[in-house]
């Protein structure tokens, strides 16, 4: 048995040990070939031999460049390589939690696989956008992480190398990845956004019980629908919330109602509710309210309360140049109240904030990983990526709560998680430095 794992530990170590032999010849060969030319310079200069001078200058600057080169070309080749495989982990948590669950809910109601399939690809885009910059913080902490364990940074040190050498690959992908996620967000989101919404409508059209799910709530404006559980006939415990009149408030609640399709243009169903009961309350007066009972009453639903498009396009339907040109009109028209303009304003920070929170990440990444990673380092990078990336997530979702209920500057709730990751890694950075 210790014979078995001696010979385990020996096969798994040797790539290891191959790797850094392998860097170590390479530095060796460059050394070399620097003392060689630095004493050839020095006889040069001796001599005041001009052309000599100028020629093993060259060659030491190019020798230089060569070895710079190949380090960067090294360190970029594994940073991708991690970020590829953190990219699928992200990529498939994403999906999962977003996709397969909504495929399953219109599945429930026998929508044909090949438009699920098309409402998938169309979400794909943001899920992309979504999981390149959480892949890029946990992917280079780890890479970076196991070349702190692998002893790789310090023969890179030991070689009179600079923390610049790792810090330029880092930022160069890192700048790529961002670009990557921001065409997806700024281009691809919102052409599988309009096709999303195109193909949900109609499927609602053709069969509206899609959108009268059990046991759910369906919101749009001044008017609320919530929905109990669901029969053969239609659903059971129905509030209808209608508060778009500035002077009262209407709640119909109904026991037993029955789901109608009808051939009316915009109308999608009509919901027959048995034994309603009408609650009319006066707004200004809290103590004047009606009560109505009647053995029936049919409310219709209209497209335009289940399909939020059908008023126009979204903010996150627009590129960030479209959404500009949008909020530019809407400040001249000044029609909108400052927290109804604020969501503007959070979504077109949003467009940018997201998909470059990559080099946000790239530069928090690279001090975090050389500090905190000198055992183990792919867990330990694997670990602080994703409690980063969580907290991250959490912040971005509060700033946005905060930004539409409560009219914060849209600027600073999305930027502001980007801003803090940033200065923390400038702060890690320095102290790498010092050391």
């Amino acid at each position: 048995m210790n014979g078995a794992q001696n010979g385990q530990n020996i096969s798994s170590s040797f790539p290891l040990k191959k790797r850094i032999r392998k860097i170590l010849k390479s530095i060796r060969s460059f050394s070399l070939r620097r003392y060689i030319y630095t004493k050839l310079l020095e006889k040069a200069q001796a001599t005041d031999n001009t052309k000599k001078i100028e020629r093993y200058n060259n060659k030491l600057k190019a020798l230089d460049e060569v070895k710079k080169s190949v380090l960067i070309k090294y360190i970029i080749k594994e940073l991708f390589l991690y970020f590829l495989v953190s990219f699928l982990f992200f990529f498939v948590v994403f999906f999962v939690n977003n996709i397969l669950l909504l495929a399953q809910t219109i599945l429930e109601q026998r929508v044909p696989v090949p438009t699920v399939a098309k409402l998938i690809v169309y979400c794909l885009p943001a899920i992309i956008a979504q999981s390149a910059p959480f892949a890029t913080l946990v992917g280079f902490l780890m890479c970076l992480g196991r070349m702190v364990s692998d002893n790789e940074i310090l023969i890179l040190r030991a070689s009179g190398q600079r923390y610049s050498i790792i810090l330029i690959p880092v930022l160069i992908l890192g700048l790529l990845i961002s670009i990557f996620s921001f065409v997806m967000n700024d281009y691809f989101l919102p052409l599988g956004t309009i096709n999303y919404n195109k193909l949900k409508k109609d499927i609602v059209q053709s069969n509206p019980m899609v959108e009268i799910e059990p046991n759910s709530i369906k919101q749009l404006n001044d008017f609320s629908l919530v929905i109990g559980d669901q029969n053969e006939n239609g659903v059971e415990d129905i509030i209808f919330f209608d508060d778009s009149s500035d002077s009262e408030k209407k709640i119909i609640i109904a026991k037993d109602t029955v789901a109608e399709k009808t051939d009316i243009d915009g109308l999608l169903l009509e919901l027959k509710m048995q034994n309603p009961y009408v609650l009319i309350m006066n707004k200004k007066n809290q103590k004047s309210y009606d009560v109505i009972h009647s053995d029936d009453l049919t409310l219709n639903v209209f497209d335009s309360v289940i399909d939020q498009s059908g008023a126009g396009l979204s903010p996150r339907e627009m590129t960030s140049y479209d959404l500009y040109k949008k909020i530019k009109v809407l400040e001249e028209e000044q029609k909108l109240t400052k927290i109804q303009l604020n969501t503007y304003y959070l979504e077109y920070h949003k467009k940018f904030s997201i998909p470059f929170g990559s080099i946000f990440f790239a530069i928090l990444a690279f001090p975090l990983a050389l500090l905190f990673s000198k055992k183990d380092g792919q867990t330990i990078g694997l670990i602080l990526g994703i409690v980063i990336s969580v907290l991250y997530w959490a912040s971005s979702m509060l700033g946005q709560l905060f930004g539409i209920r409560s009219g914060y500057d849209g600027f600073w709730m999305m930027w502001g998680p980007d801003f803090f990751i940033g200065i923390v890694g400038l702060l890690l950075y320095l102290r790498l430095k010092r050391k």
